[in-house]
C-alpha cells in the first residue's frame, strides 16, 4: 500500500461525513434536539481532522501517478487547487464547531447563530467537497472528463457498419 492508495481510501470519509453531518444538523434543527446539534458539531470536528491526512497524502499520491497514461498535470493541479480551498473551509467549520462546543459547553442550548452558521458552512462544504472529489476522479477516470470521447474497438466499428438498419429490412 502506498500513499496514493491511502489518499484514495481516506478521501471518501470527509465527503460522505460532511453530507451526513449536514443532514443530521438540519434534522436536529427541525426537531429542536440539542443533543443531535452537539453530535453534528462533533462530526464536523472529526471531518476536519480526517481532512488533514487526505490533503497531505494528495501531493505524494500525485507523485505516484504522475507518469501513468492519461494523467495530465493540468487535471492534477486543478484538483490540488480545489483541495486547498476545500481544506481551508472544512477546517474553519471544524474550528467553529470545536470552539462552539467548548465555549458553550455549560449552556443547555447552543446559540442559534452558531447552529445556523455551522449549517451554512456545512452546506458550502458539501458543495466544495463534491467539486473537489469530482476533480480528483478526473485524474484517473478519463471517462468523466468533459472532453472524453469513447474509443470503439476496430472490430466493433466494422460490425456496426456491416449491420443493416432495422428500418431497411
Amino acid at each position: 500500500m502506498n500513499l496514493a492508495h491511502i489518499h484514495l481510501i481516506l478521501n471518501h470519509f470527509p465527503v460522505i461525513g460532511m453530507v451526513f453531518g449536514f443532514l443530521l444538523l438540519a434534522f436536529a434543527m427541525v426537531k429542536k434536539s440539542e443533543e443531535l446539534k452537539r453530535v453534528s458539531l462533533g462530526i464536523f470536528i472529526i471531518i476536519a481532522l480526517l481532512a488533514l491526512p487526505v490533503y497531505f497524502t494528495g501531493e505524494p499520491a500525485a507523485k505516484v501517478i504522475e507518469h501513468l497514461p492519461g494523467v495530465t498535470e493540468s487535471v492534477v493541479e486543478e484538483h490540488e487547487e480545489a483541495a486547498l480551498i476545500t481544506l481551508i473551509t472544512v477546517e474553519i467549520l471544524g474550528l467553529i464547531a470545536l470552539g462552539g462546543l467548548f465555549y458553550f459547553r455549560h449552556l443547555e442550548n447552543l446559540p442559534n447563530w452558531l447552529i445556523k452558521a455551522s449549517l451554512i458552512l456545512a452546506a458550502i462544504n458539501v458543495g466544495l467537497l463534491t467539486w473537489t472529489a469530482n476533480l480528483g476522479g478526473k485524474v484517473r477516470h478519463t471517462e468523466i472528463r468533459p472532453d472524453f470521447k469513447p474509443v470503439v474497438a476496430p472490430e466493433k466499428a466494422a460490425e456496426d457498419t456491416q449491420k443493416e438498419p432495422e428500418s431497411r429490412k
